[in-house]
């Protein structure tokens, strides 16, 4: 099944392996994905919940407690894991989250591990129509897990209705620089790992910082959690659906549109641009002893 309107039928109606194939045909830019991609109803899709935060945060932890208590309550999620590229290769170094492998037969539930492919931050350049494709496909909630690194926490806001920004007890020397940080971009923090020592003190720091926001009609909460023992997660999947059901539209949709159109212009303007080819360019020129990069790197573009 090639056809993209034979796959957009047959994904709506949960078809996984179509779901799979569409994938594949957006991320590898292959010929029918801009045809799918404009046949999306976008009027149509299923929530979305970013999860993002430091490295050791618990955030995979915390994912697959949400799967568990989702598909507790019969509900289908899928998931897409945004895993680091390793420069070498080009390739995922985590690939498919190990402590999700539970949940990996249930039928309820679908995961995607997705490289960034060099990514300054965190999301892959792909990430947004990819994640649209799965949010046609009719999930109860569809999850995107970054890596938590450069500018992925902002990245991140500008894909996902909700925006879960998941610390731990350990970051509470730091919370200043949260504040300048990712305080403007989270819905709902978590505090995880909450039988640590200082969760109090850093939860309630982090309360005290959120004051200091302008008023707006949603109060961010502070949810704390112990991801490991399924402790607090009743409450954050409340939370994430009472923020995605406001009767008041996101003040912030067309700023987060135009960040998307950006991302999208950006990437079809970079497409013919391989990270293979110029590291194989620039090794002969290193060979020869002619490299000079801010000159490899005009000249290059003039190419264009």
């Amino acid at each position: 099944m090639t056809n993209p309107q034979q796959l957009l039928s047959a994904l709506r109606q949960g078809d996984r392996r179509a779901l799979a194939r569409a994938i594949t045909l957006v991320e590898n830019n292959l010929e029918g994905a801009a045809e799918l991609l404009t046949s999306l109803d976008l009027t149509k899709l299923s929530p979305l919940a970013g999860i993002t935060g430091p490295p050791g945060a618990g955030k995979s932890t915390l994912i697959n407690a949400l799967i568990t208590e989702l598909t507790a309550q019969g509900k289908t999620v899928a998931i897409i894991a945004v895993d680091p590229t390793s420069p070498f290769n080009f390739g995922s170094l985590l690939g498919d989250r190990l402590r999700m492998a539970e949940h990996f037969t249930n039928p309820n539930v679908y995961i995607r591990s997705l490289a960034t492919r060099g990514s300054l931050g965190g999301l892959s350049a792909a990430a947004l129509e990819i994640t649209d494709v799965v949010r046609s496909a009719g999930f109860d909630l569809v999850i995107v897990e970054t890596v938590g690194v450069g500018q992925s926490e902002v990245e991140i806001a500008g894909l996902a209705d909700t925006t879960v920004v998941v610390l731990v007890p350990e970051a509470g020397d730091d919370v200043q620089a949260i504040k300048s940080g990712i305080m403007e971009i989270a819905d709902i923090f978590v505090v995880n790992k909450a039988d640590r020592t200082g969760a109090q003190t850093f939860a309630r720091n982090l309360h005290q910082l959120l004051h200091q926001r302008p008023a707006s009609d949603w109060t961010v909460p502070v949810i704390k959690t112990v991801a490991s023992r399924h402790e607090g997660i009743d409450e954050l999947l409340t939370k994430i659906a009472a923020h995605q059901n406001r009767p008041v539209p996101n003040p912030r949709r067309a700023l987060l549109f135009a960040e998307k159109a950006w991302k999208l212009i950006q990437r079809r303007r970079m497409r013919d641009v391989s990270r293979q080819q110029l590291t194989a360019e620039i090794s002969r020129e290193l060979e020869n002893g002619t490299f000079q990069l801010y000159r490899f790197a005009q000249e290059y573009g003039l190419q264009g």
